[in-house]
């Protein structure tokens, strides 16, 4: 088996930056100073489908809002975390708050600010859009850009790593029948 592929069957925890992993990195606001944020709905299906068979996700970004939280409860993920910077210092406290080792953890990340965290994770990804320094901490990088895809890809390497994927797709009226 692969290195990579064991890197992806071992995940026990998934933690998304937002803005440009989520979203293509642009914030819009309206005429009355409110942030939209539009977000990939493929990505949002597979990380509800991911918690569903018991791998838990994260939102970790550097700006904690309604919208992104809104979207987390949308996509049933556990916990979203905001504000904590350098972001290695959240992982800290996530793996001793989820009872999870670095290395079963996967953070995908898209700029500067993301490479403390990955660093330190047992499977740190960068999406395609991300800058060259950003690349160089990971060891798998997507092929689709943030908010296009990225993550929905990363999750099906990783149900598909651990044999999961042909079950959820089989079984996916149960799945999201909430």
């Amino acid at each position: 088996m692969s290195k990579i592929l064991e890197r992806f069957k071992r995940v026990k925890l998934l933690v998304l930056d937002v803005d440009g992993v989520l979203t293509k990195g642009e914030i819009i606001y309206d005429n009355q100073d409110k942030e939209l944020k539009i977000f990939n709905v493929k990505d949002g299906l597979s990380v509800f489908l991911l918690n569903k068979v018991g791998i838990n996700t994260i939102f970790l970004t550097a700006k904690d809002n309604k919208v992104v939280r809104k979207r987390a409860r949308d996509m049933g993920v556990r916990e979203v975390i905001g504000g904590i910077l350098p972001k290695s210092k959240a992982i800290e406290i996530i793996e001793r708050k989820y009872k999870v080792k670095k290395v079963e953890i996967c953070f995908i990340g898209d700029d500067l600010i993301d490479m403390s965290a990955m660093r330190i994770v047992g499977l740190p990804i960068a999406v395609r859009d991300a800058p060259r320094e950003v690349k160089s901490c990971a060891l798998y990088i997507t092929k689709n850009r943030g908010g296009e895809g990225a993550v929905r890809e990363v999750v099906e390497r990783i149900l598909k790593a651990k044999n999961l994927w042909k079950r959820i797709v089989g079984e996916i009226d149960s799945l999201i029948d909430r």
